[in-house]
């Protein structure tokens, strides 16, 4: 099992949990009435995938394999108790990098309450805490307005522009990278953001 998972991680009514194979009918239809506020940013194959689409049990077990590997820390986010998205720690990498990206989609009707913020500071102080990580990032569409303001209310420092980076829809779109370091936020990143909140 990968350093720092299985875990739940809370904050007021903001809690990380892991994805289950019973989430499957609240996670379908969060994402089928948030289709065209997601769409625009969701990550795509640049390769056509042949086949029927895995299940929803099969799209968790892979997501748990990653968890297991270590590679990957896939967490449901719930909001007073209700599913309201989804947070993947991904591209987990030790040695002399020891990194990882944070990837992340709420439900529209609930943006905008800092569930998002807190959220990511949870993960990430996780990440620098018991998984034992020394640098998080957060790669998103200069479009993408709801999603600047998350890394911009945390304080992620701007590393500027990947060119063509990620596959959405039809082409590669540009990204770009917000990062922090574990020095950056000595005291944690959820007590940074509890103080400009």
């Amino acid at each position: 099992m990968a350093a720092g998972w299985p875990v739940v991680l809370a904050d007021g009514d903001v809690r990380l949990r892991p994805l289950r194979r019973r989430d499957q009918g609240a996670w379908m239809a969060l994402r089928a009435a948030n289709a065209t506020w997601l769409e625009p940013w969701d990550a795509t194959s640049p390769v056509p995938v042949l086949g029927p689409r895995p299940t929803f049990g099969e799209f968790v077990r892979a997501l748990n394999r990653q968890a297991r590997t270590g590679s990957a820390l896939p967490f449901a986010i719930d909001y007073q108790d209700r599913l309201v998205g989804q947070l993947t720690v991904s591209s987990i990498t030790y040695g002399s990098l020891c990194s990882a990206a944070i990837g992340y989609w709420v439900s529209r009707d609930v943006a905008g309450r800092g569930i998002m913020p807190t959220a990511v500071a949870l993960a990430t102080d996780h990440c620098f805490g018991p998984v034992g990580l020394h640098r998080v990032e957060v790669n998103i569409r200069p479009e993408n307005a709801p999603s600047l303001r998350v890394v911009e209310k945390l304080g992620f420092r701007d590393e500027g522009l990947r060119e063509k980076y990620l596959h959405i829809g039809s082409a590669w779109c540009d990204h770009r990278t917000f990062a922090l370091t574990v020095e950056d936020v000595p005291d944690g990143l959820l007590a940074r953001w509890r103080a400009r909140g």
